[in-house]
């Protein structure tokens, strides 16, 4: 059991690395020895645990999954009132400021996404669960009667994808344009205008 804590233990510090190696160098030019030397490692511990750089990239993007889809995901069976769990999964699917790493990792992969079948397959994956995720959320406040939309729920949905999307990328840019909370207003102000109240 203390082996498979210590090996689980090793493979979030290598996942960490890799987010924290591509905050400061990029995705592009990302290889494993840069991952190796900000983990501390010699490459071939890091290639104890992955079989090469895409596997630690597929599991770095799976720890974006997790806290961007999966997390939100939970909300829906804590949060009863539809209104607020649309502004919670609003809030939760937005980067917590310029300084957020793994977003940053997320939105290199979109960049990369036409050069590599591993980025595109993670990528569409990603959208198509934060679609999933909004579907599920205002066909809910929909059936309760608290929205009213004006869109269908698949339209709705994927305008409040491309807002997040945008206004995330905005955020990790670090420009000073766009803040989360003003960005939280936004996409608030867009759900009710096609009739779904956030709080």
């Amino acid at each position: 059991m203390a082996r498979r804590k210590n090996q689980d233990e090793r493979r979030a510090h290598l996942i960490q690395a890799v987010i924290d190696t591509t905050a400061e160098t990029g995705l592009r030019s990302l290889s494993l020895a840069d991952v190796a030397r900000k983990a501390g490692l010699t490459r071939g511990a890091v290639l104890y645990y992955y079989d090469d750089l895409d596997a630690l990239l597929s599991e770095a993007y799976r720890a974006g999954m997790e806290r961007f889809c999966d997390r939100r995901d939970t909300l829906q069976d804590t949060i009863e009132n539809p209104s607020r769990l649309l502004g919670e999964t609003i809030r939760a699917g937005l980067p917590t400021g310029p300084d957020d790493a793994l977003m940053r990792l997320l939105y290199e992969f979109d960049v990369l996404a036409e050069s590599s079948p591993l980025h595109t397959k993670l990528v569409e994956s990603m959208y198509e669960r934060q679609l999933a995720t909004y579907r599920t959320v205002l066909e809910r406040g929909a059936g309760a009667g608290a929205f009213n939309l004006i869109l269908d729920t698949p339209t709705a949905a994927l305008n409040l994808v491309a807002l997040e999307d945008a206004y995330g990328l905005h955020i990790v840019a670090g420009n000073g344009q766009i803040s989360v909370q003003r960005a939280v207003e936004a996409m608030f102000d867009a759900a009710r205008a096609f009739g779904a109240p956030a709080a």
